[in-house]
């Protein structure tokens, strides 16, 4: 006796074709999702990075002034040479911009005063300190440069051996608040608020936060996605984003 086999029923054939295709459709549409959310991507980045290089080379100071203006009034110092440097920052996308004041001292050296440098332990300005502060403040000051030392190893200019530890004690420094004898000199954020309404730049930021295309961005848009080839397109790039509308 042989065995017959039967061939699945037409219904199932059809259901089975249907099921694949109808994956074939999908596998297809995260692909172009992919590819498009990329593209958009992409097209934001080129945006922050022209905002990026507009702020550092045109409108520094506008910037500066909205978030502190007494800051401000360091870039026309001209003994100072003080200059704002932005950068990205952020673990998601897309990042957020943060700033940074440099000062150049034409290679004289810049002199920070503060508590911890000049008072040390064993002299009377340091009993007169911890009088005037309370046992409780003076006594936070110094668990806390224990905890900071424990925690960085390098917080002070006698841990200083090598170039390596000298920037990173710079860098510490720098992040360190002045009432703990630092510079209080930090990469701090910025918001929308902080750019002008009247340019472009701003424009570009809301898009960021709100994916929202303005109409005058519209206009502006392939002219600033449009990869310089020389010079002067760059610079008219540059002056497009902070040109006042």
């Amino acid at each position: 006796m042989y065995s017959t086999m039967r061939s699945p029923p037409l219904a199932a054939r059809y259901g089975s074709r249907k099921t694949k295709q109808r994956a074939l459709r999908e596998r297809a549409v995260k692909i172009i999702q992919k590819m498009w959310w990329t593209f958009i991507r992409k097209r934001l980045f080129k945006l922050l990075k022209q905002t990026i290089r507009a702020a550092e080379h045109c409108i520094s100071y506008e910037v500066l002034k909205r978030v502190s203006p007494l800051e401000a009034e360091l870039l026309k110092e001209p003994t100072l040479l003080c200059r704002v440097r932005f950068r990205f920052a952020g673990s998601d996308f897309p990042p957020f911009i943060v700033f940074k004041i440099f000062c150049n001292s034409r290679g004289h050296g810049s002199l920070y005063i503060s508590g911890k440098s000049v008072i040390t332990s064993t002299s009377e300005a340091a009993v007169d300190a911890c009088r005037l502060m309370g046992y409780r403040k003076y006594y936070n000051q110094i668990l806390q440069d224990e905890l900071d030392y424990k925690k960085y190893g390098i917080t002070d200019e006698i841990d200083v051996a090598t170039i390596k530890d000298y920037m990173q004690y710079i860098s510490h420094l720098d992040e360190t608040p002045a009432y703990f004898g630092g510079r209080h000199n930090y990469w701090r954020k910025l918001t929308l608020e902080d750019f002008p309404r009247t340019m472009i730049v701003y424009d570009i930021m809301d898009y960021a936060q709100s994916g929202t295309l303005s109409h005058r961005l519209k206009e502006e848009l392939p002219f600033l996605l449009l990869k310089p080839q020389n010079e002067e397109t760059y610079r008219a790039q540059l002056l497009a984003v902070c040109r006042i509308r």
